[in-house]
Order: structure tokens, then sequence, then C-alpha cells
């Protein structure tokens, strides 16, 4: 009788318990790569939205990062806008990045697309403004 009794209130309170806790597993994060320039170039956050902590004191994070470039430095990255690689504005995430390709003085929104453009330079210098 005991056993008869034992069993049902067991298994209700196993599946009580399973219902009460749910699946512990974690789904994971859904990610987009609607944007093919994005493509391979996981290793950081561009769409952080870096902006939002700001101060008021006149001056943008971006206008900061370029002011950190020599005058002639910030001329071309500011005549070159957006990175070949990512399409982000230059200054977006941080001082922008200098390499050489071609021949080119090239900048980029970090060091973490260098290696895309070596890899495929006409891809990526046909997006320059000449």
């Amino acid at each position: 009788m005991l056993r008869a009794l034992l069993f049902p209130l067991l298994s209700t309170g196993l599946a009580l318990a399973v219902a009460i806790t749910g699946c512990s597993q974690r789904q994971p994060a859904e990610t987009s790569q609607s944007d093919p320039a994005m493509t391979g170039h996981e290793g950081h956050d561009h769409q952080s939205g870096g902006e939002a902590n700001h101060d008021h004191s006149g001056k943008s994070r971006h206008e900061d990062a370029l002011a950190a470039l020599s005058p002639a430095e910030r001329e071309l990255a500011e005549k070159q806008k957006l990175c070949p690689v990512s399409g982000e504005p230059l200054g977006s995430m941080g001082t922008p990045y200098k390499v050489t390709v071609k021949d080119r003085e090239v900048f980029l929104c970090c060091a973490g697309c260098e290696s895309q453009i070596k890899e495929n330079p006409d891809q990526y210098l046909a997006k320059l403004p000449r």
C-alpha cells in the first residue's frame, strides 16, 4: 500500500519540479549577418551604441578619436570617412588604425580589419574615394 501511494506522489513532485524550473539550457543569441561587410568580422562589437555614454563637452568621441591623429592624417581620415572593411565611420571605435595597402595609406576602424583588407585589397580599395 505504501508503494501504491509513494509512486504517484513522487511522480507528481518530479513533474511539478520540472515544470517550475523549466529548461535551464540557454538558447544562443540570434545574430544577424545582413551586412555583407560584416561577414567574418565578428571579433568586436560595432553595434554597441557607443555614443550612448557621452559627455556634453561639445566634442564627440568621434572627434576626440580623430584629434589623436596628426593634422595630415586627420585630413586623410576625414576625407575617407568610412572603414572600407566594416563600413563604420572612422573614429567611431577609437583612433583610426592606419595601414599601407598597395602603396596607399588607408584608415581602418580598428586593427581587426587589417587581415581582411590585406587578403582582398582590390575589393576594399575600390570602396575608397580617389
